[in-house]
C-alpha cells in the first residue's frame, strides 16, 4: 500500500540549556524520599538533638528563671565553641546521619542501575556531572537540615536571646567553623552513600552496607583499643575521624591522640576512591563482559 500522507514532521527546534540541569533530579529525589514510609517520623526524630540544644541556648540566657531545672548542668549551658562542638560531633547525631543515608541515599543510584535508567538520563541534555550533582544534592539537602541549618539557627538565636553581639565578637571564627565542619561531614557522607549505592542494584543490600560498614569499623576500633590501649586505632573508625576533625575545627582538645593530619588524609582518601568508583560505575551504556 502506498503511503500518500506523511504522518510525522521533523522537529526543527533547539534545546534550551538550563542553568541548573541537575535541579529536576534533585527535586524529584527530595519529594520521593519524603514520601517514603516512616520517613516523616524519622526525620522529626533527627531534629530532637537540635531542638534540645536550642532550648539549652535559651535557658542559658534565663538561668535565674530555670535555676531549679539546671542543678549541676551550669557548665554544659555555657554557650561557647565547646557547646557547638558537642552538638556536631556527638555520637547520636552522627548515628542519625548514617540512618538518614539509609533512607535517602541507598537507592539513589542502585535503583537506576536496577531499572537501567541511566540510559534515559543520558538521553537528555545532561552530563555525568549533572547526574551525580543532582543525586548528591538530595543527600546534601537532608543532611544539611540536621547540621548546617541548626548551626546557623544556634548562632542567630544566641545573638537574639542575648540581645548583643558580644558572643560573635568573642568568637568571630565560630560561624566559619560551623560552615566548615558541616560541609566536611555532609560532603564525606554524601560521597560515602553514593559510592555504596553504585556498587549494587539492590537498595536493601546497599542500606545494610551503609549502616554495617560504619558500625563495624567503630566496633573494630573498640576491640583493638581494648586490647592494645592505643588511641591510634581510632583511625579505623569513621566516627572517630570525624570527631577528631570536628574538635580541631572548633578549636577544642581532640578526643584521641592520632592528630589531625591522618584522620583528614583517611577521609580524603576514601572520598577520592568513592569519586573514582562513581566515575567508572555511572555510564550511559552498561558494558557486559
Amino acid at each position: 500500500m502506498t503511503v500518500r500522507e506523511r504522518g510525522y514532521t521533523h522537529w526543527d527546534g533547539e534545546f534550551k540549556l538550563r542553568r541548573f540541569p541537575w535541579w529536576p533530579i534533585t527535586r524529584y529525589g527530595i519529594k520521593l524520599t519524603f514520601k517514603k514510609k516512616f520517613f516523616k517520623f524519622f526525620f522529626f526524630f533527627t531534629l530532637i538533638p537540635a531542638l534540645t540544644f536550642l532550648v539549652g541556648i535559651y535557658i542559658s540566657e534565663r538561668l535565674e528563671d530555670f535555676r531549679f531545672m539546671v542543678r549541676g548542668q551550669a557548665d554544659f549551658l555555657q554557650i561557647n565553641p565547646l557547646y557547638f562542638k558537642s552538638y556536631f560531633t556527638n555520637d547520636f547525631l552522627l548515628f542519625m546521619m548514617v540512618m538518614m543515608l539509609v533512607f535517602v541515599g541507598a537507592g539513589l543510584i542502585s535503583d537506576d542501575l536496577k531499572f537501567n535508567s541511566l540510559q534515559l538520563y543520558f538521553s537528555r541534555p545532561i552530563k555525568k556531572k549533572d547526574y551525580l550533582f543532582g543525586k548528591a544534592a538530595v543527600i546534601f539537602f537532608y543532611l544539611s537540615m540536621i547540621t548546617l541549618i541548626p548551626g546557623i539557627v544556634f548562632l542567630v538565636m544566641k545573638l537574639i536571646f542575648s540581645g548583643s553581639f558580644k558572643f560573635l565578637s568573642a568568637y568571630p571564627w565560630l560561624p566559619f567553623s560551623v560552615l566548615g565542619y558541616s560541609l566536611l561531614v555532609t560532603g564525606f557522607f554524601t560521597l560515602y552513600a553514593l559510592f555504596l549505592s553504585s556498587v549494587s542494584k539492590n537498595r536493601r543490600y546497599v542500606g545494610i552496607l551503609i549502616f554495617g560498614i560504619y558500625v563495624f569499623l567503630d566496633i573494630l576500633f573498640d576491640i583493638f583499643y581494648g586490647i592494645f590501649k592505643n588511641q591510634h586505632f581510632s583511625l579505623l573508625s569513621i566516627k572517630a575521624n570525624l570527631q577528631q576533625l570536628g574538635a580541631s575545627i572548633f578549636r577544642q582538645k581532640p578526643p584521641f591522640a592520632s592528630g589531625v593530619i591522618f584522620p583528614f588524609l583517611i577521609l580524603l582518601g576514601l572520598s577520592v576512591i568513592a569519586g573514582l568508583v562513581l566515575k567508572r560505575k555511572v555510564r550511559g551504556v552498561e558494558i557486559i563482559k
